[in-house]
């Protein structure tokens, strides 16, 4: 899939577990497990909301594209 999604690069850069952000974005741990590792089909607008206002960033700076 094209879609990359760079989410471990961001919680490397603020220091911050998986779990950590699970617990902030109320999300299981299971989930944003299956969308840091790119296997996620699809993701919610308010899900991305949540990860963007905790990890303070914006949802470009979570997913890029990468032509196959």
């Amino acid at each position: 899939m094209p879609i990359t999604v760079k989410l471990d690069d961001l919680l490397h850069e603020r220091r911050m577990t998986l779990t950590d952000l699970a617990q902030r974005v109320d999300i299981t741990l299971a989930n944003l497990s299956i969308l840091k590792t790119g296997k996620a089909k699809a993701i919610r607008f308010s899900t991305l909301e949540s990860i963007c206002q905790v990890l303070e960033c914006q949802p470009g700076d979570l997913l890029g594209y990468k032509e196959e």
